[in-house]
């Protein structure tokens, strides 16, 4: 776990024993699962470290990951193999989290990671998001709608707005092309309730490119119609023109 410890250093979040301890068993459970499904393209020992558990760990530049985050409601969308959502409730525990996730085999996984690593508190959804985002147990509910490399920016707002309570928040993880899928965005984002606070950079130890988090705030409720049935998001992504 050197290049985790290392990376995670650089970016001023404590890691402790126990932390590494539950991310030994995850990288050995997803790579076990991954020899029987195709859960990721990343198996080196880095490279889990890195894009997977460092990348996931870098959401606290921008949510923080110490008290603020104890009893926050927090979902992370098409969770895939838990990133970012496991790593921040490894992190820290006192989250609420819920993941969303559409495939089955990876449900499969989550709920054995989940009760593997012992953690409390997680709830996780076979589900799609635009089923989600109209369910009233769900529909802006939330404190933090996290998400990392799911869609392209106009699309992923349709998911993860809804899901927001007003005065809660939106966190996208997306790489280079961030600054301009935003600007292009801008009305989408407002359309559906939300302002963009800030892109925040990152630099993960070993990556020569550059990640950005993509922070936007609730500040008004989404309109009943959004998100609309599901697949007509990225069918017909809601933009001005």
């Amino acid at each position: 776990m050197e290049q985790l410890i290392t990376g995670a250093k650089a970016l001023h979040i404590p890691i402790q024993p126990e932390h590494l301890r539950a991310f030994r068993i995850y990288q050995e459970e997803l790579l076990k699962w991954n020899e029987r499904f195709n859960l990721t393209a990343i198996t080196d020992d880095q490279g889990v470290q890195i894009r997977h558990f460092l990348d996931s760990l870098s959401c606290c530049l921008g949510m923080g990951c110490g008290e603020e985050l104890r009893g926050q409601r927090v979902i992370d969308v098409g969770a895939g193999a838990g990133f970012p959502g496991l790593p921040l409730k490894i992190l820290q525990p006192g989250l609420h989290l819920t993941l969303i996730e559409a495939t089955g085999k990876k449900t499969r996984f989550l709920r054995h990671l989940v009760e593997r690593l012992g953690l409390e508190g997680v709830t996780i959804l076979h589900e799609r998001a635009e089923t989600l985002g109209q369910a009233p147990a769900h529909r802006e509910r939330y404190d933090w709608v996290i998400a990392r490399a799911v869609a392209d920016t106009p699309i992923l707002m349709e998911y993860l707005l809804p899901l927001a309570n007003v005065g809660g928040q939106i966190l996208a993880q997306k790489g280079e092309g961030a600054p301009a899928e935003v600007q292009r965005s801008e009305w989408t984002i407002k359309t559906l309730g939300g302002h963009v606070r800030r892109l925040v950079p990152v630099e993960l130890h070993g990556l020569a490119e550059t990640r950005y988090l993509v922070l936007v705030d609730k500040v008004a409720r989404t309109p009943p119609k959004y998100p609309r049935r599901p697949g007509m998001p990225s069918k017909r992504p809601l933009t001005a023109d």
